[in-house]
């Protein structure tokens, strides 16, 4: 079973929806228990990034605990941004801190919010990309962007006049900033490495 974090933001039942259309057994809840049993956790969310964490409120201790325990948690749009330590939208805001990096605005001299279809470059093998070849296009919706500062994660890039980190897998954290739920097979091909990856390590 995977969870995906309840806390009434944004895209949180298409996502749920994308992963049902796999076949994966999906449960949207914040309830300790629950989240004890799952094999992963989902964090998605279509909002600012205070709001946000406000929403998540105590759930962020559960997906704390979840991270520190070595369960894989998947970061989506301003889910994978909570995965940093902090923001500057409309902030400053802390966030979860399970990666080391902050969120800030995209530059002026380009266009935002940031809405369409980019492809995403990969330095390497990367577990959410397995077996995509060159089907890397996906639908990107945002004003912020995470500049990562872990040396231990990997970063796969998109072109927006800039190398714009678009996806991070830092040991069982994982986070992009484009929306798998509304990028078609390649999307949903992601959310099926994350489901594979959490059945594995279960």
């Amino acid at each position: 079973m995977i969870v995906v974090i309840d806390y009434n933001i944004g895209n949180v039942r298409s996502v749920c929806n994308a992963f049902r259309h796999i076949g994966c057994d999906i449960q949207l809840s914040r309830d300790p228990e629950t989240v004890e049993r799952a094999l992963g956790l989902v964090l998605p969310g279509v909002a600012a990034f205070g709001y946000a964490i406000e929403a998540l409120g105590s759930a962020a201790e559960l997906v704390k605990q979840a991270a520190a325990a070595g369960k894989p948690v998947l970061g989506i749009c301003v889910g994978y941004q909570m995965l940093f330590e902090e923001s500057s939208e409309y902030g400053p805001h802390r966030g979860l801190g399970l990666v080391k990096g902050k969120v800030v605005a995209l530059p002026a001299e380009q266009v935002v919010p940031h809405m369409g279809w980019n492809r995403v470059d990969l330095p390497g093998d990367m577990d959410l990309f397995s077996d995509l070849g060159e089907s890397r296009h996906f639908y990107f919706a945002h004003s912020y962007y995470a500049q990562p500062g872990d040396e231990r994660a990997r970063i796969a890039y998109t072109d927006y006049g800039f190398a714009l980190p678009a996806a991070i897998q830092k040991d069982n954290i994982y986070g992009v900033q484009f929306h798998p739920e509304k990028s078609g097979r390649q999307g949903l091909k992601v959310l099926q490495n994350f489901y594979d990856l959490c059945r594995r390590r279960a």
